[in-house]
């Protein structure tokens, strides 16, 4: 089974706040994505499913 995301790739997060975070793909292992983002110095460990390509799809997942 491959990897959904690769390294270096652009994605936005999902948060539990209802906002949506921009990141950068650090690591994928076992359907986990390690990702850093983009306006901070940190990052977090995720589940897949909380991951999208696009800002609106992030924001469309939302509504949901």
């Amino acid at each position: 089974m491959g990897n959904k995301y690769k390294q270096g790739e652009t994605v936005y997060f999902t948060s539990s706040n209802g906002t949506v975070e921009e990141a950068a793909v650090v690591m994928t292992i076992a359907g986990f994505v390690t990702i850093r983002f983009t306006n901070r110095s940190w990052g977090d460990r995720v589940r897949e499913d909380r991951l999208y390509r696009s800002r609106e799809e992030a924001e469309a997942a939302l509504k949901e």
